[in-house]
Protein backbone atom coordinates (compact mmCIF):
# COMPACT_ATOMS: atom_id res chain seq x y z
CA UNK A 1 0.00 0.00 0.00
CA UNK A 2 1.00 3.61 -0.33
CA UNK A 3 2.31 5.57 2.64
CA UNK A 4 4.46 3.98 5.34
CA UNK A 5 3.84 0.45 4.03
CA UNK A 6 5.71 0.88 0.75
CA UNK A 7 8.13 3.44 2.23
CA UNK A 8 9.52 1.00 4.80
CA UNK A 9 9.67 -1.81 2.26
CA UNK A 10 11.63 0.41 -0.14
CA UNK A 11 14.02 1.58 2.60
CA UNK A 12 14.95 -2.06 3.23
CA UNK A 13 15.52 -2.62 -0.49
CA UNK A 14 17.74 0.46 -0.65
CA UNK A 15 19.83 -0.86 2.24
CA UNK A 16 20.25 -4.20 0.47
CA UNK A 17 21.13 -2.63 -2.89
CA UNK A 18 23.46 0.06 -1.54
CA UNK A 19 25.21 -2.00 1.12
CA UNK A 20 24.68 0.82 3.65
CA UNK A 21 22.98 -0.92 6.57
CA UNK A 22 23.48 2.00 8.95
CA UNK A 23 21.65 4.97 7.44
CA UNK A 24 18.11 4.65 6.08
CA UNK A 25 17.13 6.64 3.01
CA UNK A 26 13.87 7.46 1.25
CA UNK A 27 14.38 8.08 -2.45
CA UNK A 28 17.97 9.07 -1.70
CA UNK A 29 17.04 11.42 1.16
CA UNK A 30 18.31 10.68 4.68
CA UNK A 31 15.63 9.19 6.94
CA UNK A 32 16.91 9.22 10.51
CA UNK A 33 13.70 8.69 12.49
CA UNK A 34 13.71 4.95 13.18
CA UNK A 35 15.87 2.17 14.53
CA UNK A 36 17.13 -0.21 11.83
CA UNK A 37 16.45 -3.82 12.87
CA UNK A 38 13.12 -4.04 11.07
CA UNK A 39 14.77 -2.85 7.85
CA UNK A 40 17.56 -5.38 8.33
CA UNK A 41 15.07 -8.22 8.73
CA UNK A 42 13.19 -7.20 5.58
CA UNK A 43 16.46 -6.89 3.66
CA UNK A 44 17.42 -10.38 4.85
CA UNK A 45 14.05 -11.66 3.67
CA UNK A 46 14.65 -10.03 0.26
CA UNK A 47 18.08 -11.64 0.00
CA UNK A 48 16.57 -15.07 0.69
CA UNK A 49 13.34 -14.88 -1.30
CA UNK A 50 13.72 -11.94 -3.67
CA UNK A 51 12.14 -8.49 -3.47
CA UNK A 52 8.40 -9.06 -3.13
CA UNK A 53 5.70 -7.38 -1.09
CA UNK A 54 5.07 -10.65 0.79
CA UNK A 55 8.79 -10.90 1.61
CA UNK A 56 8.59 -7.47 3.22
CA UNK A 57 5.69 -8.68 5.38
CA UNK A 58 7.33 -11.96 6.36
CA UNK A 59 9.24 -10.66 9.44
CA UNK A 60 6.05 -9.14 10.84
CA UNK A 61 4.06 -12.32 10.17
CA UNK A 62 6.67 -14.45 11.93
CA UNK A 63 6.74 -11.90 14.74
CA UNK A 64 2.98 -12.26 15.22
CA UNK A 65 3.32 -16.04 15.46
CA UNK A 66 6.18 -15.62 17.92
CA UNK A 67 4.08 -13.17 19.94
CA UNK A 68 1.26 -15.72 20.27
CA UNK A 69 3.78 -18.32 21.42
CA UNK A 70 5.46 -15.99 23.91
CA UNK A 71 2.17 -14.70 25.34
CA UNK A 72 1.03 -18.29 25.80
CA UNK A 73 4.29 -19.12 27.61
CA UNK A 74 3.87 -16.13 29.92
CA UNK A 75 0.28 -17.05 30.82
CA UNK A 76 1.23 -20.71 31.24
CA UNK A 77 3.91 -19.71 33.78
CA UNK A 78 1.30 -18.00 35.93
CA UNK A 79 -1.99 -19.80 35.31
CA UNK A 80 -1.31 -23.13 33.63
CA UNK A 81 -1.51 -24.65 30.16
CA UNK A 82 -5.17 -23.89 29.44
CA UNK A 83 -4.70 -20.23 30.32
CA UNK A 84 -1.66 -20.18 28.03
CA UNK A 85 -3.77 -21.49 25.15
CA UNK A 86 -6.47 -18.88 25.73
CA UNK A 87 -3.94 -16.05 26.07
CA UNK A 88 -2.18 -17.01 22.84
CA UNK A 89 -5.51 -17.19 21.01
CA UNK A 90 -6.59 -13.86 22.48
CA UNK A 91 -3.55 -11.87 21.42
CA UNK A 92 -3.37 -13.53 18.00
CA UNK A 93 -7.04 -13.10 17.09
CA UNK A 94 -7.69 -9.67 18.56
CA UNK A 95 -8.93 -6.85 16.35
CA UNK A 96 -5.98 -4.61 17.22
CA UNK A 97 -3.28 -7.05 16.20
CA UNK A 98 -4.83 -7.43 12.75
CA UNK A 99 -5.48 -3.72 12.23
CA UNK A 100 -2.00 -2.61 13.21
CA UNK A 101 -0.06 -5.32 11.40
CA UNK A 102 -1.67 -4.72 8.02
CA UNK A 103 1.17 -2.29 7.24
CA UNK A 104 4.91 -2.92 7.31
CA UNK A 105 5.81 -1.40 10.69
CA UNK A 106 8.05 -2.89 13.43
CA UNK A 107 5.55 -2.70 16.28
CA UNK A 108 4.56 -6.37 16.45
CA UNK A 109 8.25 -7.26 16.70
CA UNK A 110 8.65 -4.65 19.44
CA UNK A 111 5.73 -6.20 21.34
CA UNK A 112 7.38 -9.61 21.00
CA UNK A 113 10.66 -8.26 22.40
CA UNK A 114 8.89 -6.61 25.36
CA UNK A 115 6.91 -9.79 26.09
CA UNK A 116 10.13 -11.81 26.04
CA UNK A 117 11.65 -9.30 28.45
CA UNK A 118 8.80 -9.70 30.94
CA UNK A 119 8.90 -13.49 30.72
CA UNK A 120 12.63 -13.46 31.48
CA UNK A 121 12.05 -10.90 34.24
CA UNK A 122 9.59 -13.16 36.07
CA UNK A 123 11.75 -16.23 35.62
CA UNK A 124 14.67 -14.25 37.08
CA UNK A 125 12.98 -12.50 39.98
CA UNK A 126 10.27 -14.96 41.01
CA UNK A 127 11.92 -18.27 40.10
CA UNK A 128 15.28 -16.86 41.28
CA UNK A 129 17.10 -18.21 38.25
CA UNK A 130 19.89 -15.79 37.26
CA UNK A 131 20.31 -17.40 33.85
CA UNK A 132 17.17 -15.64 32.64
CA UNK A 133 18.51 -12.18 33.52
CA UNK A 134 20.59 -11.99 30.36
CA UNK A 135 17.48 -12.85 28.36
CA UNK A 136 15.79 -9.81 29.89
CA UNK A 137 18.61 -7.44 28.99
CA UNK A 138 19.04 -8.95 25.52
CA UNK A 139 15.33 -8.47 24.81
CA UNK A 140 15.64 -4.82 25.84
CA UNK A 141 18.59 -4.39 23.46
CA UNK A 142 16.70 -5.98 20.58
CA UNK A 143 13.70 -3.76 21.33
CA UNK A 144 15.91 -0.67 21.21
CA UNK A 145 17.06 -1.70 17.73
CA UNK A 146 13.42 -2.06 16.70
CA UNK A 147 11.72 1.05 18.07
CA UNK A 148 14.04 3.16 20.19
CA UNK A 149 13.83 4.11 23.83
CA UNK A 150 10.21 3.00 24.40
CA UNK A 151 11.50 -0.58 24.24
CA UNK A 152 13.58 0.07 27.37
CA UNK A 153 11.11 2.33 29.12
CA UNK A 154 8.24 -0.19 29.23
CA UNK A 155 10.06 -3.16 30.81
CA UNK A 156 12.29 -1.04 33.07
CA UNK A 157 9.48 1.26 34.23
CA UNK A 158 7.01 -1.56 34.74
CA UNK A 159 9.61 -3.74 36.41
CA UNK A 160 10.57 -0.95 38.81
CA UNK A 161 6.96 -0.34 39.87
CA UNK A 162 6.40 -4.08 40.26
CA UNK A 163 9.42 -4.46 42.53
CA UNK A 164 8.38 -1.43 44.59
CA UNK A 165 4.88 -2.84 45.10
CA UNK A 166 6.35 -6.22 46.05
CA UNK A 167 8.80 -4.53 48.49
CA UNK A 168 11.74 -6.03 46.63
CA UNK A 169 13.26 -3.00 44.97
CA UNK A 170 15.66 -2.26 47.83
CA UNK A 171 16.53 -5.91 48.46
CA UNK A 172 20.12 -6.79 47.54
CA UNK A 173 19.21 -10.28 46.29
CA UNK A 174 16.88 -8.78 43.67
CA UNK A 175 19.75 -6.94 42.04
CA UNK A 176 22.04 -9.93 42.42
CA UNK A 177 19.51 -11.93 40.40
CA UNK A 178 18.98 -9.24 37.75
CA UNK A 179 22.73 -8.68 37.06
CA UNK A 180 22.24 -4.97 36.19
CA UNK A 181 25.88 -4.10 35.43
CA UNK A 182 26.65 -6.91 33.00
CA UNK A 183 23.07 -6.81 31.78
CA UNK A 184 23.24 -3.14 30.78
CA UNK A 185 26.57 -3.86 29.07
CA UNK A 186 24.84 -6.61 27.05
CA UNK A 187 22.06 -4.19 26.07
CA UNK A 188 24.59 -1.58 24.98
CA UNK A 189 26.61 -4.18 23.11
CA UNK A 190 23.53 -4.85 20.97
CA UNK A 191 22.35 -1.25 20.56
CA UNK A 192 25.32 1.11 20.84
CA UNK A 193 27.36 0.04 17.75
CA UNK A 194 24.59 1.13 15.40
CA UNK A 195 24.04 4.40 17.29
CA UNK A 196 27.74 5.24 17.23
CA UNK A 197 28.13 4.44 13.52
CA UNK A 198 24.98 6.39 12.61
CA UNK A 199 26.19 9.42 14.60
CA UNK A 200 29.68 9.34 13.08
CA UNK A 201 28.38 8.97 9.53
CA UNK A 202 25.75 11.71 9.94
CA UNK A 203 27.40 14.55 11.90
CA UNK A 204 27.34 16.67 13.96
CA UNK A 205 27.91 13.82 16.40
CA UNK A 206 26.26 15.51 19.41
CA UNK A 207 23.66 18.26 19.46
CA UNK A 208 21.29 18.81 22.39
CA UNK A 209 19.21 21.69 21.02
CA UNK A 210 15.74 21.44 22.57
CA UNK A 211 13.75 23.00 19.76
CA UNK A 212 13.07 22.26 16.09
CA UNK A 213 13.76 24.66 13.25
CA UNK A 214 12.45 23.85 9.76
CA UNK A 215 15.24 23.36 7.26
CA UNK A 216 18.03 23.20 9.87
CA UNK A 217 20.10 20.02 9.82
CA UNK A 218 21.65 18.88 13.12
CA UNK A 219 22.74 15.35 12.32
CA UNK A 220 21.58 11.89 13.40
CA UNK A 221 21.94 12.20 17.19
CA UNK A 222 19.75 15.30 17.46
CA UNK A 223 17.03 14.04 15.14
CA UNK A 224 16.83 10.49 16.49
CA UNK A 225 17.14 11.16 20.22
CA UNK A 226 16.08 14.78 20.76
CA UNK A 227 13.50 15.34 18.02
CA UNK A 228 12.04 11.83 17.78
CA UNK A 229 12.02 10.97 21.48
CA UNK A 230 12.11 14.08 23.66
CA UNK A 231 10.32 16.60 21.45
CA UNK A 232 7.80 14.04 20.19
CA UNK A 233 6.86 13.21 23.78
CA UNK A 234 6.44 16.94 24.46
CA UNK A 235 4.42 17.29 21.23
CA UNK A 236 7.02 19.76 19.93
CA UNK A 237 8.51 17.61 17.17
CA UNK A 238 8.99 19.00 13.68
CA UNK A 239 7.60 18.12 11.26
CA UNK A 240 4.27 17.43 12.94
CA UNK A 241 3.22 14.78 10.43
CA UNK A 242 1.21 12.85 13.00
CA UNK A 243 -2.02 13.31 14.90
CA UNK A 244 -3.39 12.30 18.28
CA UNK A 245 -6.52 10.55 19.50
CA UNK A 246 -8.40 12.27 22.37
CA UNK A 247 -7.25 10.77 25.67
CA UNK A 248 -10.54 9.28 26.87
CA UNK A 249 -11.26 7.80 23.43
CA UNK A 250 -7.71 6.45 23.26
CA UNK A 251 -8.27 4.52 26.49
CA UNK A 252 -11.78 3.30 25.67
CA UNK A 253 -10.73 2.05 22.25
CA UNK A 254 -8.81 -0.77 23.94
CA UNK A 255 -12.16 -2.48 24.38
CA UNK A 256 -12.21 -2.59 20.56
CA UNK A 257 -8.54 -3.46 20.04
CA UNK A 258 -8.82 -6.50 22.35
CA UNK A 259 -12.26 -7.50 20.98
CA UNK A 260 -13.82 -10.02 21.35
CA UNK A 261 -11.77 -10.95 24.40
CA UNK A 262 -12.12 -7.64 26.23
CA UNK A 263 -15.54 -8.70 27.56
CA UNK A 264 -13.82 -11.24 29.83
CA UNK A 265 -11.38 -8.83 31.51
CA UNK A 266 -13.57 -8.16 34.60
CA UNK A 267 -13.54 -11.90 35.38
CA UNK A 268 -9.76 -11.79 35.82
CA UNK A 269 -10.13 -9.69 38.97
CA UNK A 270 -13.05 -11.47 40.58
CA UNK A 271 -12.60 -14.27 43.15
CA UNK A 272 -11.54 -17.50 41.45
CA UNK A 273 -9.18 -20.44 41.58
CA UNK A 274 -6.05 -18.26 41.32
CA UNK A 275 -6.53 -16.30 44.53
CA UNK A 276 -4.05 -18.29 46.65
CA UNK A 277 -1.49 -19.21 44.00
CA UNK A 278 1.78 -17.27 44.12
CA UNK A 279 2.67 -17.32 40.41
CA UNK A 280 -0.87 -16.39 39.45
CA UNK A 281 -1.12 -13.40 41.79
CA UNK A 282 2.29 -12.10 40.70
CA UNK A 283 1.60 -12.39 37.00
CA UNK A 284 -1.78 -10.73 37.46
CA UNK A 285 -0.03 -7.89 39.31
CA UNK A 286 2.68 -7.53 36.65
CA UNK A 287 0.11 -7.50 33.84
CA UNK A 288 -1.92 -4.81 35.58
CA UNK A 289 1.13 -2.63 36.24
CA UNK A 290 2.29 -3.19 32.65
CA UNK A 291 -1.02 -1.86 31.28
CA UNK A 292 -1.36 1.05 33.70
CA UNK A 293 2.24 2.20 33.28
CA UNK A 294 2.18 2.25 29.47
CA UNK A 295 -1.25 3.84 29.10
CA UNK A 296 -0.43 6.47 31.73
CA UNK A 297 2.83 7.33 29.99
CA UNK A 298 1.16 7.60 26.60
CA UNK A 299 -1.63 9.75 28.03
CA UNK A 300 0.95 12.47 28.66
CA UNK A 301 2.19 12.33 25.07
CA UNK A 302 0.81 11.81 21.58
CA UNK A 303 -1.70 8.98 21.41
CA UNK A 304 -1.82 7.28 18.03
CA UNK A 305 -4.13 4.27 17.97
CA UNK A 306 -1.37 1.66 17.73
CA UNK A 307 1.10 3.16 20.23
CA UNK A 308 -0.31 0.99 23.03
CA UNK A 309 0.31 -2.31 21.22
CA UNK A 310 3.06 -3.25 23.74
CA UNK A 311 0.39 -3.89 26.38
CA UNK A 312 -1.82 -6.18 24.26
CA UNK A 313 -0.08 -9.30 25.67
CA UNK A 314 -0.85 -8.10 29.20
CA UNK A 315 -4.55 -7.88 28.32
CA UNK A 316 -4.34 -11.32 26.70
CA UNK A 317 -2.71 -12.82 29.81
CA UNK A 318 -5.57 -11.47 31.92
CA UNK A 319 -8.06 -12.95 29.45
CA UNK A 320 -6.33 -16.31 29.81
CA UNK A 321 -6.52 -15.94 33.60
CA UNK A 322 -10.24 -15.21 33.39
CA UNK A 323 -11.22 -17.99 31.00
CA UNK A 324 -9.14 -20.66 32.72
CA UNK A 325 -10.17 -19.95 36.29
CA UNK A 326 -12.05 -16.70 36.75
CA UNK A 327 -15.55 -16.13 38.05
CA UNK A 328 -17.96 -18.30 36.03
CA UNK A 329 -20.73 -15.75 36.45
CA UNK A 330 -18.60 -12.96 34.95
CA UNK A 331 -17.48 -15.22 32.11
CA UNK A 332 -21.14 -16.02 31.38
CA UNK A 333 -21.89 -12.30 31.35
CA UNK A 334 -19.08 -11.82 28.81
CA UNK A 335 -20.48 -14.48 26.48
CA UNK A 336 -23.96 -12.98 26.82
CA UNK A 337 -22.62 -9.54 25.91
CA UNK A 338 -20.84 -10.99 22.87
CA UNK A 339 -24.08 -12.66 21.81
CA UNK A 340 -25.90 -9.33 21.93
CA UNK A 341 -23.10 -7.53 20.05
CA UNK A 342 -22.93 -10.30 17.44
CA UNK A 343 -26.65 -10.18 16.76
CA UNK A 344 -26.56 -6.38 16.48
CA UNK A 345 -23.55 -6.48 14.14
CA UNK A 346 -25.25 -9.07 11.93
CA UNK A 347 -28.39 -6.93 11.80
CA UNK A 348 -26.39 -3.82 10.87
CA UNK A 349 -24.53 -5.72 8.15
CA UNK A 350 -27.83 -7.01 6.82
CA UNK A 351 -29.34 -3.51 6.83
CA UNK A 352 -26.38 -2.05 4.91
CA UNK A 353 -26.55 -4.94 2.45
CA UNK A 354 -30.25 -4.16 1.89
CA UNK A 355 -29.70 -0.40 1.49
CA UNK A 356 -27.11 -0.85 -1.29
CA UNK A 357 -29.03 -3.58 -3.10
CA UNK A 358 -29.75 -1.31 -6.08
CA UNK A 359 -26.36 0.45 -6.24
CA UNK A 360 -24.25 -0.57 -9.23
CA UNK A 361 -20.52 -0.81 -8.51
CA UNK A 362 -18.83 0.84 -11.49
CA UNK A 363 -15.05 1.04 -11.79
CA UNK A 364 -13.07 0.81 -8.55
CA UNK A 365 -14.13 1.84 -5.06
CA UNK A 366 -12.33 5.19 -5.15
CA UNK A 367 -15.25 6.75 -7.03
CA UNK A 368 -17.56 6.05 -4.07
CA UNK A 369 -15.28 7.35 -1.31
CA UNK A 370 -14.83 10.76 0.22
CA UNK A 371 -11.38 12.23 0.86
CA UNK A 372 -10.28 13.43 4.29
CA UNK A 373 -6.53 14.17 4.09
CA UNK A 374 -6.47 15.70 7.57
CA UNK A 375 -7.45 12.32 9.03
CA UNK A 376 -4.69 10.34 7.30
CA UNK A 377 -2.15 11.17 9.99
CA UNK A 378 -4.07 8.64 12.12
CA UNK A 379 -3.51 4.95 11.47
CA UNK A 380 -7.19 4.31 10.70
CA UNK A 381 -7.91 7.69 9.13
CA UNK A 382 -9.07 6.20 5.83
CA UNK A 383 -12.12 4.72 7.58
CA UNK A 384 -13.59 8.22 7.46
CA UNK A 385 -13.62 7.97 3.65
CA UNK A 386 -16.33 5.29 3.70
CA UNK A 387 -19.79 6.17 2.40
CA UNK A 388 -22.95 4.11 2.22
CA UNK A 389 -22.48 3.77 -1.54
CA UNK A 390 -18.98 2.38 -1.05
CA UNK A 391 -20.45 -0.73 0.57
CA UNK A 392 -21.84 -1.69 -2.84
CA UNK A 393 -18.24 -2.65 -3.66
CA UNK A 394 -17.95 -4.54 -0.36
CA UNK A 395 -21.07 -6.71 -0.50
CA UNK A 396 -19.30 -10.08 -0.29
CA UNK A 397 -16.89 -9.28 2.57
CA UNK A 398 -19.71 -7.47 4.39
CA UNK A 399 -21.92 -10.55 4.11
CA UNK A 400 -19.13 -12.86 5.30
CA UNK A 401 -18.35 -10.57 8.27
CA UNK A 402 -21.99 -10.42 9.31
CA UNK A 403 -22.36 -14.21 9.16
CA UNK A 404 -19.10 -14.71 11.08
CA UNK A 405 -20.11 -12.37 13.91
CA UNK A 406 -23.62 -13.76 14.18
CA UNK A 407 -22.84 -17.47 13.95
CA UNK A 408 -19.62 -17.21 15.96
CA UNK A 409 -21.19 -15.38 18.88
CA UNK A 410 -24.16 -17.79 18.99
CA UNK A 411 -21.96 -20.90 18.94
CA UNK A 412 -19.67 -19.43 21.59
CA UNK A 413 -22.68 -18.72 23.79
CA UNK A 414 -24.12 -22.20 23.32
CA UNK A 415 -20.81 -23.92 24.19
CA UNK A 416 -19.68 -21.59 26.96
CA UNK A 417 -19.94 -24.33 29.59
CA UNK A 418 -17.99 -26.87 27.49
CA UNK A 419 -14.73 -24.88 27.52
CA UNK A 420 -14.74 -24.63 23.73
CA UNK A 421 -16.55 -21.31 23.50
CA UNK A 422 -13.17 -19.57 23.22
CA UNK A 423 -12.27 -21.76 20.25
CA UNK A 424 -15.43 -20.68 18.46
CA UNK A 425 -14.55 -17.05 19.17
CA UNK A 426 -11.07 -17.53 17.74
CA UNK A 427 -12.55 -19.22 14.66
CA UNK A 428 -15.02 -16.35 14.32
CA UNK A 429 -12.12 -13.88 14.30
CA UNK A 430 -10.20 -15.92 11.71
CA UNK A 431 -13.21 -15.70 9.37
CA UNK A 432 -13.66 -12.02 10.20
CA UNK A 433 -10.01 -11.31 9.35
CA UNK A 434 -10.49 -13.17 6.06
CA UNK A 435 -13.46 -10.89 5.31
CA UNK A 436 -11.35 -7.85 6.20
CA UNK A 437 -8.55 -8.99 3.88
CA UNK A 438 -11.14 -9.50 1.15
CA UNK A 439 -12.28 -5.92 1.69
CA UNK A 440 -8.66 -4.71 1.62
CA UNK A 441 -8.30 -6.29 -1.83
CA UNK A 442 -11.27 -4.21 -2.98
CA UNK A 443 -9.56 -1.11 -1.58
CA UNK A 444 -6.26 -1.96 -3.29
CA UNK A 445 -6.62 0.48 -6.22
CA UNK A 446 -7.37 3.27 -3.72
CA UNK A 447 -4.78 2.47 -1.06
CA UNK A 448 -2.06 1.26 -3.43
CA UNK A 449 -0.60 2.63 -6.66
CA UNK A 450 0.54 -0.78 -7.88
CA UNK A 451 -1.62 -0.67 -11.06
CA UNK A 452 0.06 2.61 -12.00
CA UNK A 453 3.51 1.15 -11.35
CA UNK A 454 2.69 -1.87 -13.52
CA UNK A 455 1.56 0.44 -16.33
CA UNK A 456 4.81 2.42 -16.10
CA UNK A 457 6.91 -0.75 -16.02
CA UNK A 458 5.16 -1.99 -19.18
CA UNK A 459 5.69 1.31 -21.01
CA UNK A 460 8.76 2.91 -22.57
CA UNK A 461 11.63 3.93 -20.31
CA UNK A 462 11.14 7.32 -18.70
CA UNK A 463 11.66 9.53 -15.65
CA UNK A 464 9.26 9.05 -12.73
CA UNK A 465 7.90 12.21 -11.08
CA UNK A 466 5.57 12.27 -8.07
CA UNK A 467 3.51 15.36 -7.34
CA UNK A 468 3.56 16.43 -3.70
CA UNK A 469 4.70 14.29 -0.80
CA UNK A 470 6.43 11.00 -1.64
CA UNK A 471 4.28 8.91 0.70
CA UNK A 472 0.84 9.00 -1.06
CA UNK A 473 2.34 7.40 -4.19
CA UNK A 474 5.22 5.50 -2.60
CA UNK A 475 4.12 2.10 -3.89
CA UNK A 476 4.82 3.35 -7.45
CA UNK A 477 8.47 3.65 -6.45
CA UNK A 478 8.46 0.24 -4.74
CA UNK A 479 6.86 -1.74 -7.56
CA UNK A 480 8.71 0.07 -10.35
CA UNK A 481 11.95 0.34 -8.33
CA UNK A 482 12.66 3.73 -9.86
CA UNK A 483 13.96 6.87 -8.15
CA UNK A 484 11.54 9.75 -8.46
CA UNK A 485 11.70 13.50 -8.77
CA UNK A 486 9.31 15.15 -6.30
CA UNK A 487 7.22 18.03 -7.59
CA UNK A 488 6.63 20.48 -4.71
CA UNK A 489 7.46 17.55 -2.42
CA UNK A 490 9.80 19.14 0.13
CA UNK A 491 7.27 18.59 2.94
CA UNK A 492 6.77 16.71 6.22
CA UNK A 493 9.43 14.11 7.00
CA UNK A 494 11.33 14.78 3.76
CA UNK A 495 12.25 18.26 4.98
CA UNK A 496 14.98 17.31 7.46
CA UNK A 497 16.92 14.96 5.19
CA UNK A 498 16.60 17.42 2.31
CA UNK A 499 18.65 19.92 4.38
CA UNK A 500 21.50 17.45 4.93
CA UNK A 501 24.82 18.11 3.17
CA UNK A 502 25.00 16.24 -0.12
CA UNK A 503 21.25 15.63 -0.41
CA UNK A 504 20.40 14.62 -4.00
CA UNK A 505 18.57 17.24 -6.15
CA UNK A 506 15.27 15.38 -6.39
CA UNK A 507 12.97 18.30 -5.50
CA UNK A 508 11.57 20.34 -8.37
CA UNK A 509 9.11 23.22 -8.64
CA UNK A 510 6.49 24.02 -11.27
CA UNK A 511 8.96 25.96 -13.43
CA UNK A 512 11.40 23.04 -13.40
CA UNK A 513 8.64 20.66 -14.45
CA UNK A 514 7.54 22.90 -17.29
CA UNK A 515 11.09 22.97 -18.62
CA UNK A 516 11.47 19.19 -18.39
CA UNK A 517 8.04 18.67 -19.96
CA UNK A 518 9.05 20.34 -23.17
CA UNK A 519 12.04 18.04 -23.65
CA UNK A 520 12.32 14.80 -25.62
CA UNK A 521 12.67 12.43 -22.67
CA UNK A 522 9.50 10.65 -21.60
CA UNK A 523 8.18 11.71 -18.20
CA UNK A 524 5.72 9.83 -16.00
CA UNK A 525 3.99 12.22 -13.61
CA UNK A 526 1.94 10.56 -10.85
CA UNK A 527 -0.67 12.96 -9.47
CA UNK A 528 -4.09 12.84 -7.80
CA UNK A 529 -7.13 13.35 -10.00
CA UNK A 530 -7.86 16.76 -8.51
CA UNK A 531 -4.46 18.07 -9.68
CA UNK A 532 -5.13 17.45 -13.36
CA UNK A 533 -6.71 20.84 -14.21
CA UNK A 534 -3.81 22.72 -12.59
CA UNK A 535 -1.21 20.59 -14.35
CA UNK A 536 -2.92 20.92 -17.74
CA UNK A 537 -2.97 24.70 -17.32
CA UNK A 538 0.73 24.67 -16.43
CA UNK A 539 1.98 22.17 -19.00
CA UNK A 540 -0.48 22.70 -21.89
CA UNK A 541 0.04 19.31 -23.58
CA UNK A 542 -0.74 16.42 -21.24
CA UNK A 543 -1.44 12.78 -22.11
CA UNK A 544 -3.15 10.38 -19.71
CA UNK A 545 -0.95 7.30 -19.61
CA UNK A 546 -2.81 5.39 -16.84
CA UNK A 547 -5.51 5.95 -14.25
CA UNK A 548 -6.40 4.03 -11.08
CA UNK A 549 -7.66 4.65 -7.57
CA UNK A 550 -8.14 8.40 -7.91
CA UNK A 551 -4.64 8.95 -9.35
CA UNK A 552 -3.31 9.58 -12.85
CA UNK A 553 -0.07 8.87 -14.60
CA UNK A 554 0.38 11.80 -16.97
CA UNK A 555 3.01 11.92 -19.68
CA UNK A 556 4.50 14.50 -22.01
CA UNK A 557 4.58 12.03 -24.92
CA UNK A 558 1.91 9.84 -26.48
CA UNK A 559 1.94 6.12 -25.75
Amino acid sequence: MDDVDAVNAQIARTMLDSGDWVTARINGILYLEKSPLHYWLMALSYSLFGVHDWAARLPGALGAIGLMRMTAALARWGFGRRAGLYAGLAVGSSVGLFLFTRTVIPDVLLVLAITCAFYCFLRTVEDEDRRWAYGFWAAVGVGLLLKGLLAALVPLGTGTLYLLIRNRFFVWRTWHLLRPLTGVLLTLLLYAPWVILAALRNPPVLDFTLHSDPGVYRGFFWFYFINEHVLRFLNLRYPRDYNTVPRVLFLLLHLVWIFPWSVFLPAAFKPGRWDNQAHASRLRLLSSVWIVFLLTFLSFSTTQEYYSMPCYPAFAVLVGCALAGGSEWWISVGYRLLLILGVIATAVAGLIFYLVRGVVAVGDISSALTHNPDAYTLSLGHLQDLTLQSFAYLRSPLLLAGIALGVGSVLAWRTRDCRVGALFLATMMVVLVHAANWAMAVFDPYLSSRPLAEAIAAGPEGQLIIEGHYYPASSVAFYSNQPALLLNGRVDNMVYGAAAPGAPPIFIEDADLAKLWSGNRRLYLVAPVESRPRLEALLKTVYVFAESGGKYVLSNLRK
